[in-house]
């Protein structure tokens, strides 16, 4: 635990040591970066010895993290993270570019990026001696909780919107989450998980409230840039990122991630950041086409439920991840995000929920805008496993066609649909 040095206001700039607080500014309540003992993670740790780790999860990344060792082998606690990345020539060479990959977290333990946040959230709530930890999700963020607090032997209570899609509310069930929902939306939900933490003692997983969430969503920086790495072991990043954003967590999750590595100099320049969000949830994306850090909320209506929210409660270091890297913000129809579901699918072969498929719709539209283009290397980022949401993946794909058990009914519809000659 000496690499944790402590916390870093991002609104005020005013520092704290490691026992000063526990999730936000006293001061001004803005979002605590954690601190780390950059110093001695590089006398210690090196992208070789990284690398020559047998551990395929993100606690192969152990010593660039502000937690212990978190026990739990052979549970899912230990295998979050190290998702495949998948290297895509063909839409490569469509769109111009020198190389285009997509990292699929919807390969995590409960199917969403969100698994790694709560891996190392649970770790820390070990270690502080919490008894019940709490959260507000629209879905994916409770899932994660519940599952690895399944894996650790620890109670988890989550506060959903009763509008979240019915099969992620089933998997908080099924892992034994004590699940409320609230006749409300995700921001109601939020407010009202940080007072249940305050009045019972509980801790708070919610993200852009603990910074520890962060750091768990940092990890996935880690892997790409070695995953992207040459055979000598040397880590590098892709040009450009997209992510979807809607809390903000992930993308500033992100940013800090690589920005630890270019202070450890292991890789030599820092990527641009795109984030998408749906045109019906997108305050940060209208903060960034105006040119300010005055975020204001908006009334959140997308399909993609994992990336609706009012008011991004980590929003600025969201806005940040892409003005600081000369990356952008988009925001993109839900037409357009079912059309990616399809297209990544087909294309790709990788079943992504709307909020995941968001990234690869605002690739899209950066493509057409000319953000992007000839000899960029980019990455788009999949959050979310398409069985999160099948009633979405039914809309973007219509339904089956139903026969009657004939082989003459088979042929008549193949021959309409061109796959076979007609009689």
């Amino acid at each position: 635990m000496g690499r944790l040095l402590g916390y870093l206001c991002s609104i005020c700039g005013s520092r704290y040591g490691p026992d000063d607080v526990i999730y936000t500014c006293p001061d001004d309540g803005g979002n605590l970066d954690v601190s780390l003992d950059i110093e001695q993670v590089r006398a210690t740790t090196s992208p070789a010895s990284i690398g020559a780790s047998a551990e395929e999860s993100i606690w192969r990344y152990l010593p660039l993290l502000p937690v212990g060792e978190p026990g739990f082998e052979g549970t899912p606690l230990r295998s979050v993270g190290w998702t495949p990345l998948y290297e895509l020539p063909e839409m490569a060479a469509r769109f111009g570019l020198s190389r285009l990959w997509l990292k699929d977290d919807g390969r995590n333990p409960t199917a969403s990026f969100k698994d790694r946040a709560s891996a190392v959230v649970v770790a820390r709530a070990r270690e502080v001696g919490a008894d019940i930890v709490i959260t507000a999700s629209t879905g994916n963020a409770g899932a994660a909780l519940a599952g690895m607090a399944a894996a650790a032997r620890m109670p988890a209570v989550i506060l959903a919107p009763r509008s979240a899609p019915p099969a992620k509310i089933a998997q908080l069930l099924t892992f034994g989450a004590r699940v409320v929902l609230v006749d409300g939306n995700y921001d109601q939900a939020f407010d009202l998980s940080l007072e249940a933490a305050q009045a019972f003692g509980w801790y708070c997983r919610n993200t852009g409230y603990n910074p520890f969430t962060a750091e768990g969503k940092k990890t996935a920086a880690f892997e790409i840039c070695e995953q992207l790495g040459s055979p000598d072991g040397a880590w590098r990043a892709p040009q450009a990122i997209f992510v979807s954003v809607g809390d903000g967590n992930i993308i500033s999750g992100l940013h800090k991630g690589f920005k630890d590595l270019l202070a450890l100099g292991w890789i030599e320049s820092m990527p641009r950041i795109f984030g998408v969000q749906s045109e019906g949830s997108a305050a940060i994306a209208r903060a960034f086409a105006a040119g300010t850090e005055d975020i204001q909320p908006v009334a959140a209506d997308t399909i993609a439920d994992s990336i609706s929210v009012d008011l991004p409660r980590d929003g600025l270091r969201a806005l940040r991840a892409a003005t600081q890297t000369g990356g952008a913000y988009l925001a993109v129809s839900d037409q357009a995000i079912l059309k990616a579901i399809v297209e990544l699918g087909r294309e790709a072969a990788v079943f992504a929920e709307p909020a995941g498929a968001a990234a690869y719709a605002g690739f899209r539209a950066a493509v057409d805008q000319g953000l992007i283009g000839e000899g960029d290397e980019v990455l788009v980022l999949n959050t979310g496993n398409g069985l999160k949401d099948v009633r979405a993946a039914m809309q973007a794909t219509g339904e089956a066609d139903i026969i009657e058990p004939e082989l003459t009914a088979l042929q008549r519809l193949l021959a309409e649909r061109g796959l076979v000659a007609g009689e």
